[in-house]
């Protein structure tokens, strides 16, 4: 039976028993037809919260994608400048997560987390460029095992008003691992390693924990099939 049980984030709890409170109650004591607009209501909740099981590749030297949805932005950058790495420009790639989209964030590659830093602003569409400065973000620096590093930005939306990071600094992470989600449509910054070629371009649907985002190689050196771990 557990195959037809969804899997759900944990965020999503109180806002699931909600809405099916607010359904019995509906049912019980309105016309019928508000009992199943909360009950479709609720249905989504449920869509929206729902947390996959992802198989991770295992390929050294890359980073998969943090974030479900839609790539909008692959370009050099410098860095945030919240974080402390330096100003030398990094490629960044952009994803923005519609409210259809999963929304649980995953890390990109195994590290230690080294910086998290909250930023207030403000909630226009995500996927606008200014976004990445002008929004409501969290950003997390990590270190690789190699000694570079990468940063994950969380970044609130124009419907998107919370953001759920549940890693501190100090943390060991995995790729693939899930640390946090942004709720109700958002977007998710990615800054590479120095000298990482992106793997993916403008207008790819991105797998959360899954789709390589960018490696210290470029993508016409890969071949062959890849292994590859469930989270």
């Amino acid at each position: 039976m557990e195959y037809f049980r969804p899997r759900l984030h944990p965020q999503g709890q109180p806002f699931i028993l909600i809405g099916l409170l607010l359904t019995i109650a509906a049912f019980v004591f309105l016309p019928q037809a508000v009992g199943w607009l909360l009950l479709i209501a609720t249905g989504f909740v449920v869509f929206f919260f729902r947390h996959p099981l992802r198989t991770t590749p295992l390929i050294s030297d890359a980073l998969v994608s943090a974030a479900d949805g839609i790539v909008t932005s692959v370009e050099e950058v410098p860095p945030p400048p919240e974080l402390s790495m330096g100003d030398e420009p990094r490629l960044r790639i952009s994803v923005f997560l519609s409210v259809f989209d999963v929304h649980v964030n995953r890390m990109p590659a195994d590290g230690i987390v080294r910086q998290a830093v909250y930023v207030p602003g403000k909630f226009l569409n995500a996927a606008l460029d200014k976004a990445s400065e002008d929004n409501e973000r969290q950003l997390l620096r990590i270190e690789r095992p190699s000694g570079d590093d990468f940063a994950v930005v969380q970044i609130a939306g124009l419907i998107a008003r919370r953001i759920v990071c549940d890693v501190v600094p100090g943390d060991e992470v995995s790729a693939g691992k899930p640390f946090g989600i942004i709720r109700f449509g958002s977007r998710v910054d990615v800054y590479c390693p120095l000298g990482f070629h992106p793997w993916v371009i403008e207008g790819q649907r991105m797998v959360g924990g899954e789709t390589i985002l960018a490696a210290a190689r470029p993508p016409a050196g890969e071949g062959g099939g890849v292994e590859g771990r469930t989270t």
